[in-house]
């Protein structure tokens, strides 16, 4: 049974951030499908094309890199990416991607967690996406009972954290009716959220490997942060079953992320905590007990 602990939100001078978000690298179906879903739909900017690579992002911000050539979409019942998530700075521009959407008749699921708003959406691939405007001072705490999540809001007041977002009050602070607006700087890769095959060595590598801190833990699930206010840079659950492996060469989904630690010391010292390293142009490559990617620089 998990045991309830307190995750207060209510600190006032958290320290820096350990470890950050560079480009995600997807592999999609089909190039032209992919660009009309992530640059027309969500609203990243086209900022290059290299070997067949298209990088997308936010102003010079490279944050997605989509690599076209898979012979099928994202398959369930397997390891891999559950959903990346793009961080936008304000609640004017969240409102912007929000009526966006709206206007081109994108399905989504509008969620409210309390340290965020979010927008749930799969890209045609069935590779998923979380759209997110942070808001931990909307916070008092978050713990674990024996029946689930408690979530406590500044006002007192006891939430789900996955409650329907109230779209009329998010769509008050649309700006202006520029809804072909890219996304503004600041937007980031806040987040990702990964299918794994076992919690515990996950935990692990997460925590005692690459440093991340535990966040909550709620058996099936883990989250871990990066020592600052927002509790929620990785997350992995088993929701695919436990146990399972990668899918087959030729899926779409996750190729790898970035994370930048914020030190060369930090990254060294975690390069020396990982059993197993790849050399790979922008970094060190490094895979979880579960086959996730990613690509470690500073």
């Amino acid at each position: 049974m998990t045991t309830a602990q307190d995750l207060s939100h209510t600190d006032l001078k958290p320290a820096a951030e350990l470890a950050t978000f560079g480009a995600v690298h997807l592999d999609v179906v089909d190039a032209d499908r992919s660009l009309g879903f992530w640059r027309d739909r969500v609203g990243l900017q086209l900022l290059g094309e290299e070997d067949g690579a298209l990088r997308l992002g936010a102003a010079v911000e490279p944050l997605l890199v989509l690599h076209p050539g898979a012979r099928g979409p994202s398959q369930r019942g397997h390891a891999g990416l559950y959903h990346l998530a793009i961080h936008v700075p304000t609640e004017p521009e969240f409102a912007r991607v929000l009526a966006r959407l709206f206007e081109r008749r994108s399905f989504m699921s509008p969620v409210d967690h309390v340290m965020s708003k979010s927008i749930y959406l799969d890209d045609p691939d069935g590779i998923g996406l979380e759209l997110v405007l942070e808001t931990p001072e909307r916070m008092r705490s978050m713990r674990m009972t024996p029946r689930g999540p408690e979530v406590i809001d500044s006002s007192g007041r006891k939430r789900s954290g996955r409650d329907p977002l109230d779209v009329r009050e998010v769509l008050a602070a649309l700006p202006d009716d520029d809804l072909d607006r890219p996304f503004p700087i600041g937007t980031k890769i806040g987040h990702v959220h990964l299918h794994v095959g076992d919690i515990a060595a996950g935990q692990r590598f997460y925590r005692d490997d690459l440093g991340f801190v535990d966040g909550m833990n709620m058996g099936t699930m883990a989250d871990f942060h990066a020592n600052g206010r927002f509790k929620h840079r990785v997350a992995i659950n088993t929701w695919q079953g436990t146990g399972v492996a990668q899918p087959a060469a030729g899926t779409a989904g996750l190729r790898h992320f970035t994370v930048r630690f914020d030190t060369e010391e930090r990254l060294g010292e975690v390069l020396g905590r990982v059993e197993q390293t790849e050399s790979h142009p922008d970094g060190n490559l490094v895979r979880d007990p579960s086959g996730n990617a990613m690509v470690m620089t500073s």
